[in-house]
């Protein structure tokens, strides 16, 4: 290993103590009952995570009331199936729910993207008396949060947390990384392999003896997050809790589509709100360059021409989401091998376009409005920030390779959830 790459850049030399332990709602969160209630109740939502948007980024305060507010609104259980008594929203809903959040803060957006998949494992592996129970707290306002993804393994299938038999329950050990909304969270699905080797999600308590989140996230962006470690001593599990998830992450299903078209929607929030905040200064705060001839910013020729592409690229971007979120949809009314590789490729054709977007929306910002975007007291530079570490979750440059192995050579999308 090179001795140019500083220790704390490959792992955290020590831990903060946890923070903070959510107490269980007092109150039953409110139940969305439609397609349209849904978007509405993200669009205020939107507008009061806005407002303190930057200070929050500036000087990394978790959301604890804000997080409270989103899980109580209703929207995190938007998913639940109409017969379980949720909305049982459409995919491309999802996506403007999900846009709409990450234009104003892209950190809360994030929060619950894992709670959506575990609904979907719930959905496609649970017993009724799962589904009962866990879409029943997840309604009356429980979050679930993240236990997924290890900092050490040789890729990111590569685990080492156990799940083991103890009696009639389970006891899980390990320590996760990456795991955002697990501070959060009042139950926090853990990925484990069971003594067989095959994947399972159980659902532990965020209060269960030996399970620590430990706030220690330090990415540049998305710095609200509180995406760190959770760390897994013997905890315990109750039978009813384990997921067989091997049956939708070892087989082809539409639940890594499902997770990725949040995050493209994500993205695109971003990227919206980038260049809505591009044009607003163009107009009122940015100078036009010596050369171009012109008394305002917004009548340079260079500029003009650089925000219709911004426009066009936007515009292609959310058409493709929208497309692929129609897919996604009638993928989920009828799964096949055949439908799963349709939804699969039209949100990695999604992604692409909103991850280029994004990079290059949050880039432009500054050169269109000049340096002095960059001062501090405007904090823009968290879009780029946002940007930069939300679109490495996933690497664009393995979808184009799907995307062209599906065209050219007629090759299914590979099985795992990150296409």
């Amino acid at each position: 290993m090179s001795n140019t790459i500083p220790k704390a850049s490959q792992e955290s030399e020590s831990m903060p103590a946890p923070e903070w332990t959510p107490c269980l709602p007092t109150e039953h969160a409110h139940v969305i009952s439609s397609d349209e209630e849904a978007i509405a109740i993200a669009e205020n939502l939107r507008l009061r995570f806005l407002a303190d948007a930057g200070p929050r980024d500036k000087n990394r305060t978790l959301p604890f009331e804000e997080v409270d507010l989103f899980s109580q609104s209703g929207l995190w259980g938007i998913t639940i199936p109409k017969n379980y008594g949720g909305a049982g929203v459409s995919q491309t809903t999802i996506a403007k729910v999900f846009t709409l959040l990450a234009s104003a803060d892209a950190s809360l957006a994030q929060m619950p993207q894992s709670n959506f998949e575990i609904i979907d494992v719930i959905r496609l592996t649970g017993s009724e008396e799962q589904k009962r129970d866990l879409f029943g707290k997840v309604l009356a306002g429980q979050r679930l949060g993240n236990a997924f993804s290890e900092f050490k393994g040789k890729n990111v299938e590569d685990f080492e947390t156990r799940l083991l038999p103890d009696g009639d329950e389970f006891l899980v050990s390990g320590q996760k990384f990456y795991s955002t909304g697990a501070l959060f969270a009042h139950l926090v699905p853990i990925v484990a392999l069971d003594e067989g080797g095959h994947v399972v999600v159980a659902v532990a308590d965020r209060t269960a003896n030996g399970l620590t989140v430990v706030d220690d996230w330090s990415g540049f962006g998305q710095r609200t997050t509180a995406s760190g470690t959770v760390l897994l001593d013997r905890v315990r599990v109750a039978a009813s809790r384990v997921l067989p998830a091997h049956i939708v992450y070892e087989k082809p299903s539409a639940v890594g589509p499902q997770s990725q078209i949040i995050h493209a929607a994500i993205d695109l929030g971003i990227a919206k709100y980038a260049i809505d905040v591009t044009i607003d200064l163009i107009k009122t705060y940015a100078r036009p360059w010596i050369d171009s001839g012109r008394e305002r910013a917004s009548d340079d020729p260079y500029t003009i021409a650089a925000v219709g592409d911004l426009k066009i690229k936007y515009n292609a971007a959310e058409a493709m989401l929208e497309r692929s979120g129609r897919q996604l949809d009638a993928t989920i009314a009828n799964v096949d091998e055949r439908t799963i590789g349709l939804a699969k490729i039209a949100i990695a054709e999604a992604k692409v376009l909103s991850t280029e977007l994004v990079l290059l929306a949050s880039n432009k910002l500054f050169e269109l409005v000049g340096a002095r975007s960059t001062l501090e007291k405007l904090n823009l530079d968290r879009l780029w920030r946002d940007a930069r570490t939300h679109t490495l979750h996933d690497p664009v440059r393995w979808k184009f390779h799907a995307i062209g192995q599906y065209y050219l050579n007629d090759i299914e999308p590979p099985i795992h959830s990150w296409i």
